[in-house]
């Protein structure tokens, strides 16, 4: 699959091992992997970072093998999903640098390239979550705004 904004063809990603069945060796249960995703969440970890921990510290490799459920799901289910959707919010964090940096290095043009292509992918990534219903229908991307949320 080729790249976004280069010519290139990239390099593949890693991918997790084919499984069918629940690792043997989770010794957590579909509800108590329920909690420890809510009692993370509250704490003001995202769904990425909810994911880490769980492998890291509580040795689960995947909530998705064992609870068939993505965070996402269980996020949504106790209402503690994030406005904004993590890539999304992601990619803005970083056009709002971008744009810091171009502030006081205003010639910058290779930079400047770099931040045409953040925000296209915002736009196109927004878009998306505005068809899937995740984004308000009149939700926009405004730098001005999101320099102030942050």
């Amino acid at each position: 699959m080729a790249r976004m904004h280069a010519r290139k063809k990239g390099k593949s990603g890693s991918k997790h091992p084919l499984r069918t069945a629940k690792p043997d060796f989770v010794a957590y249960d579909q509800s108590e992997i329920e909690e420890l995703i809510v009692k993370l969440a509250k704490e003001g970890n995202s769904p990425s970072r909810i994911g880490i921990i769980l492998r890291d510290q509580y040795g689960i490799p995947s909530v998705k093998e064992v609870t068939e459920k993505k965070i996402g799901y269980f996020l949504k289910k106790n209402k503690l999903a994030p406005e904004i959707p993590e890539d999304l919010q992601n990619l803005i964090k970083k056009a709002i640098n971008l744009r810091k940096h171009l502030e006081r290095n205003a010639k910058d043009k290779h930079n400047k390239r770099g931040l045409q292509l953040i925000e296209s992918k915002i736009h196109r990534l927004s878009k998306y979550y505005r068809r899937k219903g995740r984004l308000a229908k009149d939700w926009r991307y405004e730098p001005e705004k999101a320099m102030l949320m942050t």
